[in-house]
């Protein structure tokens, strides 16, 4: 998977996170650090250890760079920025159960967007899985000669 770019002065107009809830019922948050064990437990079990360890980097950061979205108290998915690298966006994921209802797509657009006001131009994401998914959403464009770029020699 290659990375992609992403032009953060360039995201499409969404809707405000209160906006959201109202009328998903989905809250979307940045991660307070009581929750970190829940938070990376969840990872864990959903996507596994390298993950995890990447969103540890996030809760080591002031402020905590992993935002949630929260539904009656259960945690339905997550995305972090700057953890494998500073200007990254990664790792996200939703709960496999919860995809199709624009959880991703909404973590996806207000990260980007905090990205944004903490002064990147742009954004990489790293080892994009889903291509066309990050096209659509926010015009992410494949990195030439990234893959496996800075995941190059990586210990799994």
């Amino acid at each position: 998977m290659a990375d992609m770019l992403v032009k953060l002065y360039g995201l499409p107009t969404f809707e405000s996170t209160g906006q959201y809830e109202e009328r998903t019922g989905v809250m979307i948050r940045r991660a307070l650090a009581p929750e970190k064990h829940v938070v990376t437990q969840w990872i864990g079990e959903h996507f596994g250890p390298m993950w995890v360890s990447e969103c540890e980097v996030a809760f080591s950061r002031s402020p905590i760079t992993c935002i949630l979205a929260v539904e009656d108290g259960k945690l339905l998915g997550f995305a972090c920025y700057d953890t494998t690298a500073k200007g990254f966006f990664g790792p996200t994921g939703v709960d496999e159960n919860e995809r199709g209802r624009g959880v991703g797509k909404m973590l996806l657009l207000h990260t980007l967007d905090l990205m944004r006001h903490e002064g990147y131009g742009y954004a990489v994401i790293g080892g994009a899985g889903p291509e066309e998914f990050y096209a659509k959403a926010v015009g992410a464009v494949a990195i030439e000669d990234s893959k496996p770029g800075i995941y190059k020699g990586m210990l799994r």
